[in-house]
């Protein structure tokens, strides 16, 4: 899990990408700097963060500093020469973020190499990646029913129900679909937009069954839930959804700001009947509780894809 920290005070508020390069590649202890996402490329939208990937001596475990609007995210120098293994790749490294990266400073070639592991894996490694996949979302699914369904079971084990089967369709279920067509996932705000492009028409049946546990409403959805994040500590969050919502990707600010909240607020979840209405509404508004499924029926739909998933459908 990353460690992530915003910090926005000095001289970073004038840092610009390119000088945060040029630091990275001077930086004794940097081994390797790669950039994300889609800032910088033909894709680039107002939102596009520009995040940069950096593999450094003396870090531990995964960070993510953000300042200045630019995301550095480090990882151990070590991890160079692991994730080269595919075996230990697929457990331990962020394979989408690592393999759609663009190369900046590599001069052992080790971040290279890692990518070159990624995009040719042949069809039986990719098939068994995918049942790996599939498995664990089984195996979620399974100790998600025996958690929050049942007797005796109210509000909030529908919700935590909920936030699990979204967990579960989009962490697992979406790169186990992408994996037949030898792809890794978006991780921009916009990514409904981009699942439907790369995969919508290919899989039908799986697409749907993900876009219905996030219930999209269009602009008027987009308004509600951008409005509810109002005192739930979700400032820097709001910011970059208004961002996506202002450049049309409405259902992009849905997705991310209904993950998020589920994310930041899953204690809150837990704790549901001792909220006080008001916060109960602006945290329903925003996981969408009026229009997805809850409960059991929320797992259902993640059962119903990862069926179409595992059937190539």
């Amino acid at each position: 899990m990353l460690d992530r920290s915003t910090d926005k005070a000095g001289p970073e508020r004038i840092s610009t990408p390119e000088r945060v390069s040029e630091r990275l590649m001077a930086d004794r202890k940097v081994r390797a700097v790669a950039q994300a996402g889609s800032y910088g490329t033909d894709e680039q939208w107002a939102g596009s963060l520009p995040t940069f990937v950096a593999f450094e001596r003396g870090v531990t475990e995964a960070q993510e500093d953000i300042r200045a609007g630019i995301s550095v995210i480090r990882y151990p120098y070590e991890a160079l020469d692991q994730w080269r293994d595919w075996q230990v790749a697929q457990q331990e490294a962020p394979l989408a973020l690592l393999a759609t990266s663009r190369v900046l400073y590599d001069p052992t070639n080790g971040f290279g190499r890692i990518q070159r592991t990624l995009w040719n894996l042949n069809e039986s490694q990719l098939a068994a990646y995918r049942a790996e996949l599939l498995n664990a979302a089984a195996e979620r699914l399974d100790i998600s029913r025996g958690q929050y369904t049942g007797p005796g079971h109210g509000p909030q084990e529908q919700l935590l129900a909920l936030a699990d089967a979204r967990e579960i369709a989009l962490t697992l279920l979406y790169p186990a679909l992408l994996s037949y067509l030898h792809a890794w996932p978006e991780f921009e705000i916009r990514l409904p937009h981009a699942w439907r492009a790369r995969a919508g028409l290919r899989y039908p049946k799986a697409v749907y069954h993900l876009e219905s546990l996030y219930a999209f409403g269009g602009s008027d959805e987009a308004r509600r839930v951008l409005l509810a994040t109002r005192g739930l500590g979700l400032v820097e969050q709001e910011r970059r959804a208004r961002a996506a919502f202002q450049a049309g990707y409405y259902d992009g600010a849905v997705r991310y700001l209904r993950d998020e909240a589920a994310r930041k607020h899953r204690i809150e979840l837990d704790r549901w009947a001792h909220l006080s209405s008001a916060r109960r509404d602006k945290l329903g508004t925003l996981l969408g509780v009026t229009r997805a499924p809850l409960g059991p029926a929320a797992l259902s739909v993640a059962a119903a894809m990862l069926d179409a998933v595992r059937e190539g459908h």
